[in-house]
C-alpha cells in the first residue's frame, strides 16, 4: 500500500462511527460505476440504520483487532 493511501486510511479510521460510512458510500459514489453494481436503496437503508444503532450507543464498535482475534479463535487459529 502506497504510504498516501495508508495516511488516508489512517485519517479514515480516526473519524468518528458516524463519519465512517458516509466516507464509505461517498468513496464507492466515486468509482466508476460502469462495471460495479451501485448501492441500492436497501443498502443506504441498512447503512443509515447501523450508523445511527451506533450515533446512538444501541450497538458498541468492535475495533479490526478484536474482530481478528475473535474469528482466530472461533476458527481455533
Amino acid at each position: 500500500m502506497a504510504l498516501a493511501v495508508e495516511e488516508i486510511l489512517a485519517a479514515a479510521l480516526a473519524l468518528s462511527d458516524v463519519d465512517r460510512p458516509d466516507l464509505i458510500e461517498a468513496l464507492l459514489d466515486s468509482v466508476d460505476s460502469s462495471d460495479q453494481p451501485s448501492l441500492d436503496e436497501s443498502w443506504r437503508e441498512e447503512i443509515q440504520r447501523r450508523s445511527a444503532e451506533l450515533a446512538t450507543g444501541a450497538v458498541k464498535p468492535v475495533s479490526w483487532t478484536e474482530v481478528k482475534r475473535r474469528a482466530r479463535e472461533s476458527s481455533g487459529g
